[in-house]
């Protein structure tokens, strides 16, 4: 749970909302007493399932997993 008071949420709104999508609880107060919760509308209908996009996938490249030359170094 996120808390800031009003002069804050202001300041950082786009980051609030951010937090409120990604279902964090945000709670905005005015003299330390909350006065409203920030929250998300559009929620997921159905959580998701491992498969679900079988068959969706067109091309996937044959070295997808391996490490880029300039990265080998630093494996």
């Amino acid at each position: 749970m996120s808390r800031f008071n009003i002069a804050e949420a202001k300041a950082k709104f786009s980051e609030l909302v951010k937090k409120a999508m990604l279902g964090e609880e945000v709670i905005i107060a005015k003299d330390n007493k909350p006065v409203l919760q920030l929250v998300a509308l559009d929620r997921p209908k159905q959580t998701r399932k491992p498969g679900s996009g079988k068959g969706q996938i067109l091309y996937i490249a044959p070295d997808f997993d391996a490490t880029p030359e300039v990265f080998k170094d630093h494996v």
